[in-house]
């Protein structure tokens, strides 16, 4: 494979797996689409082109050599230090998840999303979006100081390959979470918990100390309508949020990390939140994606805290395993 079939079947994944839908996703490139179209033609070099075929602008191919693909070196956080040993160990390619260079930022740019999950979990989207906003903004201000493009120079200098893939592989995640949630359906906090603990990713992340658990509640709580609005959409939401989640008849929310500020005021509008983990949860996506690629014979290095489940090579083992039908 080639670093962009890579990152165009990343960008799929992304857009089959969205808690939105395939049309709402078509609508947000085609509006990106009309921007482009009727912004000036001496004006147009301001615009990033992708935003006309990538919904997840935090999500993009950093440096490309041109070269094809056979090994790649993946993790959670990419630093310079994981392009060096990715390079010892012959890796045509590194895959963070994180954003980094451009991906970093235009962060903010998918947080849109969240605002759209929360309307299809019943709160009205000018309510959401409007919650949202100052909290892009604060999102985008955040970032804008950061060193972007640190570990993308390196990868050039390096001569490897680089991309990251955020929201597209949070999306997986996410639907992912729902079909788990959906088929255990939870009564309590509890049961949401044990039906967490099912997923390779999350009894791997309990013996390394950090596995799911209830930030607001107890075992018992009732879940009343749990929500997957943390799980995809940039980072955290708007403070503010809570109060209206309440109000609109959320009761759980499954999420990756939580401040305490947010905490607080989640437990301040009754509000539940169970933590499922965030290396665990980003492993999640990222492990969905890169099963595709080890079924295109793409060699996988798991690295900067990935917790590699395949279920590429256990399908495998299972098909393998199947003793053979007899002839009559």
């Amino acid at each position: 494979m080639t670093i962009k079939q890579i990152y165009q079947l990343a960008i799929q994944l992304g857009r089959q797996t969205d808690l939105r839908g395939q049309k709402s996703v078509d609508k947000v490139l085609t509006r990106a689409q009309a921007r482009y179209d009727h912004t000036p033609e001496n004006d147009r070099w301001e615009l990033d082109p992708e935003a006309t075929v990538n919904p997840y602008l935090d999500s993009r191919v950093l440096f490309d050599h041109g070269r094809p693909v056979r090994k790649v070196l993946a993790g959670i956080d990419i630093t310079p230090s994981e392009l060096i040993i990715a390079k010892q160990l012959g890796c045509d390619l590194v895959i963070a998840h994180h954003p980094a260079g451009e991906g970093l930022a235009d962060l903010h740019d998918v947080m849109h999303l969240q605002a759209e999950v929360m309307a299809l979990y019943g709160m009205p989207i000018n309510i959401a979006e409007s919650l949202m906003r100052e909290r892009i903004t604060e999102v985008a201000h955040g970032v804008s100081a950061s060193n972007h493009h640190r570990t993308v120079d390196a990868a050039r200098l390096l001569d490897i390959g680089f991309a990251c893939t955020h929201t597209c592989t949070d999306n997986q995640a996410a639907k992912f979470l729902d079909g788990v949630i959906r088929r255990a359906n939870p009564e309590t906090l509890g049961e949401i918990i044990a039906a967490l603990k099912t997923v390779p990713e999350y009894r791997e992340a309990i013996r390394r100390k950090s596995g799911p658990f209830i930030m607001v509640g107890t075992p018992e709580s009732s879940a009343g309508k749990i929500v997957l609005t943390d799980i995809t959409g940039g980072t955290e939401g708007a403070v503010g949020i809570y109060e209206k989640m309440s109000q609109y008849g959320f009761g759980t929310i499954i999420g990756m990390h939580m401040d305490k500020e947010r905490k607080k005021e989640a437990a301040k509008y009754h509000i539940n939140v169970v933590i499922a983990g965030h290396m665990s949860s980003d492993s999640l996506g990222m492990n969905l994606m890169l099963d595709q690629l080890e079924r295109r014979g793409v060699e996988i290095i798991p690295s900067a805290g990935l917790i590699r489940v395949s279920r590429a090579k256990a399908a495998t083992r299972t098909k393998a395993s199947k003793p053979a039908k007899r002839r009559r």
